[in-house]
C-alpha cells in the first residue's frame, strides 16, 4: 500500500479515508445510519453534534477501535475491515481518545515507543531509544524530558506523549476525540498550534469537539451530525456558531443562557467560609447567599477544585471554618456534608462521580440509600420512584433511567450526576465544571437547572474554566490565583477582561459595582 510522506501534500484532494453507507448498532440503538463521508489527506476535518449524535462512534470506526456493521470503510481507496486500533495503526491511522492511554509508571520515551522500541540482543537499547526520542521530539517541536515519568505530567503534556507515539508509528491521520476538554488557557493554544503544524506537514487530523469556536478556528471542513446521521458537511468558512448550533439541534438556540437569578437584598447567608487553609488553598474567606449563583474563576491550578473539595470535606482542612446556614460544618467528610445539605458535582464524572457499570437509577440513589432501605434492604420500588422523578426533572427519559450509565452520552451522564445531588435536597450546591464534555443542548438544560435551583433558594458555587459560562450565570465572581482570592467582582465590574486580569495579576484586588 502506498503511503503519503509526511511532507507530501500533492494528493490532498484525494480522500485518505472514505466511508460509504456505514452503519452501526449497539443493541437496539442505531448509533450510525448510512454514513457516507470523504476525508482528504492533509486537512483538519471536524465532527460536531450533540452528545449521542454518533461522533465518537464514527471516529472509533475510522481508527479501528470498533467495527462497523455494514457499509464500506476505505483507506487510500481500498476497502478495509479494521478489527483493532493496531490494524488502524498499520494503515497509518492513530487515535487520541478522551481517556488518554498512557502507562503512568514508565518514562516519556518508553511510552512514545511502546511496542516498537529499538532492541539489541533481545533487550531494549536505551541509548538508541533516547536518540530516536530526541530526534522525534525535535521534529514535533516538543521539549519533554525523555526519562520523566508520565504519571507526573499534566494532561496537556500527556497529550503530547500520545501525539509523539502516533508520529513514531508514521501515522498519517490522528483522530482526536475532545482533546481540549481537560485543558485551559495556554495549553489550549499549544494544542491548536500542534494541530496546525500536523496539517502543515501533510498529516490529517479528525477533530471531534464540543467547542465550536475551536472547530471554526482550526477546521478546513466541518461535518455536523445528529441522531446517527450526517446533517451536512461544509467548509468551515461557510459556517458560524449559530449555523452549527441550528444544524446540531435541528432548531435555533435562541439564547445560550437563561436570565440570571436575582438575589433578594435580605437573603440569608447559606455558606460562610473563613480563613480556610488546605492543600492548594491559602486563607480563603467568602459568603454565599441563598438563591445566589457565585462564580469561581481562575486558571487551571489556581486552587478552585481544591477549595471546593476542602469545603465539601473531601480534602482535609488545615485551618479555618465552614458554616452552613449559621451552623459549623465540621470536617467529617462528604457524607456528613450531604446529610447537612451541602452537595457537590465533581469536575470528573468518570473518576469522582459515577459508577459506570450501574444503572442511572442506582447512581442517583447512591448517596441516599438510607431513605430507601428497611432493615438494611433497599426498597427497589421506592428507589426507582424517587430517582425517576429527579431524572425527569433533569430531562432524562424513563428508558434512560434504566440504562447502564456507561452507555449514556456525556450530557446524560452529567444529568444523572445532578439528579443524585438533587436527591440530597441541598441547601448549597458546589458545581465544579458542570458542563465539561457536554454539547450545547445539554449545556442549556444544565444552565436552566442551575438557575431554577437558585430561584428556589439553593445557593450555588459555580466553578468553570469557561469565562463565558461564568459571565452568563453569575452576578458576582471570585477570581482565584495561587490558592487565594485575587479579586471579587460584582455587577457591572464582572467582565471577561476583569476576570483575566485578576487571574494573571500578582496583587489581590477587590472591585464592586
Amino acid at each position: 500500500m502506498g503511503r503519503l510522506e509526511p511532507n507530501d501534500r500533492s494528493s490532498t484532494s484525494a480522500p485518505l479515508v472514505e466511508l460509504r453507507d456505514v452503519s452501526k448498532r449497539f443493541g437496539g440503538v442505531h448509533a450510525l445510519a448510512g454514513i457516507s463521508l470523504e476525508i482528504p489527506a492533509g486537512t483538519v476535518h471536524a465532527l460536531v453534534g450533540e452528545n449521542g449524535a454518533g461522533k465518537s462512534t464514527l471516529a472509533k470506526i475510522i481508527a479501528g477501535a470498533i467495527p462497523h456493521d455494514s457499509g464500506e470503510l476505505l483507506v487510500d481507496g481500498r476497502p478495509v475491515t479494521l478489527r483493532s486500533p493496531r490494524e488502524g495503526l498499520e494503515l497509518g491511522i492513530a487515535m487520541m481518545a478522551q481517556e488518554l492511554l498512557v502507562v503512568p509508571h514508565l518514562g516519556v520515551a518508553q511510552n512514545v515507543f511502546l511496542g516498537v522500541e529499538p532492541r539489541r540482543a533481545g533487550w531494549v537499547d536505551r541509548r538508541a531509544l533516547r536518540v530516536r526520542y530526541r530526534e522525534l521530539a525535535a521534529r514535533a517541536g516538543f521539549s519533554l524530558d525523555a526519562d520523566r515519568q508520565v504519571a507526573g505530567l499534566r494532561v496537556a503534556e500527556q497529550q503530547q506523549v500520545e501525539i509523539m507515539r502516533a508520529l513514531a508509528r508514521d501515522a498519517r491521520m490522528i483522530v482526536m476525540d475532545e482533546p481540549s476538554q481537560a485543558l485551559a488557557g495556554a495549553d489550549v493554544e499549544r494544542l491548536h498550534a500542534i494541530i496546525r503544524s500536523l496539517a502543515a506537514q501533510g498529516r490529517t487530523v479528525l477533530l471531534v469537539s464540543h467547542f465550536l469556536r475551536e472547530v471554526l478556528e482550526l477546521a478546513d471542513t466541518i461535518t455536523v451530525m445528529r441522531d446517527g446521521h450526517i446533517v451536512r458537511s461544509a467548509p468551515a468558512t461557510a459556517e458560524d456558531e449559530s449555523s452549527l448550533i441550528q444544524a446540531m439541534l435541528g432548531r435555533p438556540l435562541t439564547a445560550a443562557y437563561p436570565p440570571k437569578p436575582r438575589v433578594a437584598p435580605d437573603a440569608a447567608v447559606a455558606l460562610r467560609v473563613r480563613g480556610l487553609v488546605a492543600r492548594g488553598v491559602d486563607d480563603v474567606s467568602f459568603d454565599l447567599r441563598e438563591g445566589e449563583i457565585l462564580g469561581l474563576a481562575g486558571l487551571v491550578g489556581a486552587g478552585r477544585s481544591e477549595l471546593a473539595r476542602a469545603i465539601f470535606g473531601a480534602d482535609r482542612r488545615q485551618a479555618g471554618s465552614v458554616e452552613l446556614a449559621g451552623e459549623s460544618l465540621r470536617p467529617a467528610g462528604p457524607l456528613a456534608s450531604l446529610r447537612n445539605g451541602l452537595a457537590m458535582v465533581p469536575e470528573s464524572r468518570r473518576e469522582l462521580g459515577l459508577l459506570y457499570s450501574r444503572s442511572a437509577v442506582e447512581n442517583v440513589s447512591l448517596s441516599s440509600l438510607r431513605g430507601h432501605s428497611r432493615l438494611g434492604v433497599v426498597d427497589r420500588r421506592s428507589e426507582r420512584r424517587a430517582a425517576g422523578e429527579l431524572l425527569s426533572r433533569v430531562a432524562l427519559t424513563r428508558a434512560g433511567g434504566e440504562s447502564i450509565v456507561g452507555t449514556l452520552s456525556g450530557g446524560n451522564q452529567q444529568k444523572v450526576l445532578f439528579a443524585r445531588m438533587l436527591m440530597c435536597k441541598p441547601r448549597v450546591l458546589i458545581a465544579d465544571e458542570p458542563t465539561r464534555g457536554v454539547d450545547v443542548g445539554a449545556k442549556r438544560a444544565i444552565y436552566d437547572l442551575l438557575v431554577g435551583l437558585a430561584a428556589e433558594g439553593t445557593a450555588i458555587l459555580l466553578i468553570s474554566s469557561e469565562v463565558e459560562e461564568i459571565l452568563g450565570l453569575a452576578e458576582r465572581v471570585l477570581v482565584m490565583r495561587r490558592g487565594g482570592i485575587a479579586a471579587e467582582l460584582v455587577g457591572e465590574a464582572v467582565s471577561e477582561s476583569a476576570i483575566l486580569a485578576a487571574a494573571f495579576s500578582e496583587p489581590a484586588v477587590r472591585q464592586a459595582a
